[in-house]
């Protein structure tokens, strides 16, 4: 496994073994990667650095594990789409004066295989075994496929 190494666009090739962990969160307001990847390139939702972070109230217990390697998967819809590197957590004070955590993203978001989730809160972890495969280049490439149809291919176990 290689960790972060202070250059963008992770590759889960790099990830080999299970001596790091996954995050999983809902994109929750955003119907497709295209809505994240615009949200994130406002202002709001970056750090002071310029990179993009998601500021969420708990700290994950395996931060170590994490940063070993590790990625936030997207939820849209039900389907995980995309994940991005975590680069690091930040501490993040809050306007009522409570510490909660920056998760400190790659700019680079690779779309993965889409797979089916529940809806859950917050973000769980995400075992490298149980996270969906990257998509080749030349697939990530193409125009996405709508939602539902994604969807329903996902139902039937096409993709």
């Amino acid at each position: 496994m290689i960790p972060y190494d202070g250059t963008t666009g992770g590759d889960s090739e790099d990830m080999s073994g299970d001596n790091y962990m996954n995050l999983i969160k809902l994109c929750v307001g955003a119907e497709q990667v295209e809505d994240l990847l615009h949200w994130q390139q406002q202002a709001r939702a970056k750090g002071p650095d310029g990179f993009p972070r998601h500021v969420t109230r708990m700290w994950p217990k395996r931060a170590e594990e994490i940063l070993n390697g590790g990625s936030l998967y997207w939820v849209f819809k039900g389907l995980v789409l995309c994940r991005q590197p975590i680069l690091r957590f930040d501490e993040v004070l809050g306007g009522d004066g409570i510490t909660r955590c920056g998760i400190v993203l790659d700019p680079c978001v690779t779309r993965v295989q889409a797979i089916k989730k529940r809806p859950f809160q917050g973000w769980r972890y995400l075992k490298p075994d149980d996270a969906p495969r990257d998509m080749g280049a030349r697939a990530a490439r193409e125009e996405p496929l709508p939602a539902a149809l994604n969807a329903a291919l996902s139902e039937i176990g096409v993709i």
